[in-house]
């Protein structure tokens, strides 16, 4: 599904911050999908973006957001202060979630998380306090930092992870036995975590959108 699509930079309320964000919305968009970085990385991340406009072209809008603002971001690039800080992220992920829909005229689209490393643990977090989250995506995520919250995650969750990335598989597959809702594992041949190798990160974007376009479009 190709079209036009909007982009912009916006600010989001969220837990008594305002934080920094890149809103793309196709035209009628199928559903909203809102990432949550890892750690050290940001919404100018290449990775995400490209992974974003593969969403975007199947006619989904996505919310590329920094869940530290720019002072935090700049203390954890020197002092790791607050990557690890899962609790932290997802509240603040929750709070943009609410806040995102007043970029919406009318009945916002329904709503999906992608997550990337540790900033799938915060979107397994945010889901399981949620009843409005439907789908969501992890790639090369650490859902074990999220194990306290798994069991309360109805959404459907799709687990992304590198065939060459062992130690993450093997936290992926204990991850997913846990799992309130309905839950696949998808392992990329040859992918390490980053999913640097040639065509693994186009794989996982094609299999995130498919995901994406299955649970989350639709009536309540």
């Amino acid at each position: 599904m190709e079209g036009s699509i909007e982009t912009r930079d916006v600010e989001i309320a969220a837990a008594g911050v305002r934080l920094q964000a890149i809103l793309s919305l196709p035209q009628a968009p199928l559903g909203l999908v809102l990432f949550a970085h890892g750690s050290g990385s940001s919404r100018f991340s290449t990775r995400n973006q490209q992974v974003a406009l593969v969403l975007q072209r199947g006619g989904l809008a996505t919310v590329l957001l920094d869940l530290l603002t720019p002072r935090e971001a700049a203390i954890d690039e020197r002092t790791h202060e607050y990557r690890f800080d899962i609790e932290l992220l997802a509240r603040r992920l929750d709070g943009a979630t609410t806040s995102v829909s007043a970029f919406f005229d009318g009945t916002p689209p329904t709503v999906g998380y992608f997550g990337a490393s540790t900033g799938a643990a915060a979107a397994l977090i945010a889901a399981a306090v949620r009843s409005d989250i439907r789908a969501i995506v992890s790639r090369g995520g650490r859902p074990d930092l999220a194990a306290g919250a798994l069991t309360r995650v109805r959404a459907a969750v799709l687990l992304i992870v590198g065939g060459s990335d062992p130690e993450v598989l093997r936290l992926n597959r204990s991850a997913q036995h846990q799992l309130a809702g309905e839950s696949d594992l998808l392992v990329i041949p040859g992918a390490t975590h980053l999913f640097e190798e040639p065509g693994t990160l186009e794989l996982a974007a094609e299999a995130a959108r498919d995901w994406f376009l299955r649970y989350l479009p639709g009536e309540d």
